[in-house]
């Protein structure tokens, strides 16, 4: 079963290595990683992605926790969240693909953010199945270059 971890982290250099570290001396695989400075100065949040039975990924979250560099972990198990990622997809371009790539853009509510004869530029942000969903489509079309941000993600707040 797959587990989102949040860890809010000191911002400092070491703290990415030690965390990283943590996983693969035991073997545990990182799926994907996204690291950015919260709005608290000098703290950052770490959304790590990652796979394992509920025993590995309890013994994740204890090991998380003893790190000195870490402020606070969650777990996003059966908590309601949200989730988003972000792709920028280059597409190569041609008369005959410019118009049916700009319109499965449309339906997925992305952007073209760069133009050139022979190429778009493509950013779509969702949960990853809206991710994985337009790259489905643009693949035959001709995707030239892909890069995503992995998961970010944020625990739902109780409607009152």
């Amino acid at each position: 079963m797959k587990r989102i971890f949040s860890i809010i982290v000191e911002n400092e250099a070491g703290v990415l290595s030690r965390i990283a570290n943590l996983f693969s001396g035991r073997g545990y695989n990182i799926e994907s990683l996204n690291v950015a400075p919260i709005d608290e100065e000098n703290l950052s949040r770490m959304t790590i992605v990652t796979e394992g039975d509920e025993q590995i990924l309890e013994q994740i979250g204890k090991q998380l926790n003893k790190l000195i560099d870490v402020i606070k972990v969650t777990e996003f198990g059966d908590v309601p969240f949200v989730e988003r990622e972000m792709a920028l997809i280059k597409m190569h371009t041609d008369l005959g693909t410019r118009a049916e790539v700009l319109r499965v853009v449309d339906i997925f509510r992305g952007k073209i953010v760069d133009v050139s004869p022979d190429s778009y530029t493509v950013e779509v942000t969702g949960d990853s199945n809206k991710i994985d969903a337009i790259l489905n489509l643009l693949h035959p079309l001709g995707i030239k270059e892909l890069a995503r941000t992995g998961k970010v993600a944020m625990i739902r707040e109780n409607k009152k």
